[in-house]
């Protein structure tokens, strides 16, 4: 029991303890809001795996330039909007708003519809500028 007690052990303990949670909290991030791209990713998804790209920001934003290939959604009619554009459940789903906060919580509610695999591009339409990758006006 001397181990516990020794200020020097105690400090290592802690070290242990947060090193830890530090690793372990990228993982429960994904676990609770689901599957990040990078923008890297979400191309690659796009490309090869002919993903569908669903734009979450209001639609003048979205006008202003968007994701190639990428369809205007409602956030607030999700269901609804996705009905109507008559997507293969078995094919990827890319959701993407302005920062991807949005579209990190609503990686839920489509995986609730039968979607497979859906993920949210971290960082948003800011990411793709960053990553100087193309938007179609």
């Amino acid at each position: 029991m001397n181990f516990l007690t020794q200020i020097d052990n105690l400090a290592l303990i802690a070290l242990l303890a947060v090193s830890g949670t530090a690793l372990f909290l990228p993982t429960l991030s994904t676990l609770i809001g689901g599957k990040g791209l990078s923008p890297t990713e979400a191309t690659i998804w796009i490309n090869r795996r002919k993903a569908a790209v669903l734009d979450l920001r209001p639609l003048d934003v979205y006008k202003s330039g968007h994701l190639p290939g990428a369809k205007h959604i409602d956030a607030a009619g999700l269901a609804a909007g996705i009905e109507k554009l008559k997507l293969d459940r078995k094919n990827p789903v890319v959701l993407v708003c302005e920062t991807g906060n949005l579209s990190r919580k609503s990686a839920s509610a489509v995986q609730k519809l039968g979607f497979v695999e859906v993920a949210a591009l971290d960082g948003g339409v800011q990411a793709w500028k960053e990553a100087a990758l193309p938007l179609i006006k």
